[in-house]
């Protein structure tokens, strides 16, 4: 039987709306009423933080707003050139080894989607994230409730890296922020990189087949609707877990 993962693009939308989204679909995947699903979205501009204390790291924040999330870290930033990536998977464990395996699996989309940008990228013990020499590319914090993950990767294509200098990226005030526009020094297709992202996750994670799905007008974070599938498919621990 075909392994599905499920994608649903929402193009630009606030964070709140898209972690609505995210809970909506968490909800039926723990149920199991859903199948694994991949969130692609770039959203506005703004800062989030983890569970632990991180308002010393924000250093301006200005108009941005600065959101708290459940995920682990430090802050970040999120906004429009950077494509957030939110798997909503079974990772089929409790267990604290497993989750350490998933994110090697994130991290490891993440770099093969790089190479087929012609970018050497690599992970930077004991720091999670993906690294281009001390230049962070992509920041990765997640959390896993009932053994399904939710929040996920930030990978920058081509934001506006200045907006990196108004906090400590992560509390590391020695890591500079990079994007896949800077390092190429080349134009980039969002489009381009969001189908490199969705083979790269399939070929780490073992899906046979992509299903894109699409999440119905209307649905509120109470909802028990989930992703709806569009027409045509094309192959291609107790307690909360969570790293940045």
């Amino acid at each position: 039987m075909a392994k599905s993962l499920h994608v649903v693009d929402l193009r630009r939308l606030e964070y709140q709306a898209a972690l609505a989204v995210q809970h909506q679909i968490l909800e039926r995947r723990i149920r199991a009423d859903a199948d694994d699903c991949l969130i692609l979205v770039e959203h506005p501009h703004v800062f989030t933080t983890g569970r632990r204390d991180a308002s010393a790291h924000v250093l301006d924040a200005g108009e941005v707003p600065v959101l708290a999330t459940s995920r682990g870290g430090d802050v970040t930033y999120h906004g429009p050139g950077q494509l957030v990536v939110y798997p909503i998977i079974d990772i089929e464990s409790k267990l604290r080894r497993a989750v350490h395996r998933y994110l090697a699996g994130l991290e490891q989309a993440i770099i093969d989607t790089l190479a087929s940008c012609d970018l050497d990228a690599t992970r930077r013990p004991p720091w999670t994230g993906v690294w281009i020499d001390t230049r962070k590319i992509c920041a990765i914090g997640i959390a896993v409730r009932r053994g399904v993950t939710y929040h996920g990767a930030a990978l920058n294509v081509a934001p506006d890296l200045d907006y990196f200098r108004r906090i400590v990226p992560c509390g590391l005030a020695w890591a500079e922020a990079t994007s896949i526009e800077r390092e190429t020094h080349a134009a980039v297709s969002m489009d381009e990189v969001k189908s490199l992202v969705v083979r790269s996750f399939c070929g780490v994670f073992g899906y046979d087949e992509v299903v894109r799905d699409r999440i119905p007008d209307g649905d509120g974070p109470d909802g028990e609707t989930g992703p709806h599938k569009a027409p045509g498919t094309d192959a291609a621990a107790t307690s909360e877990t969570s790293r940045r």
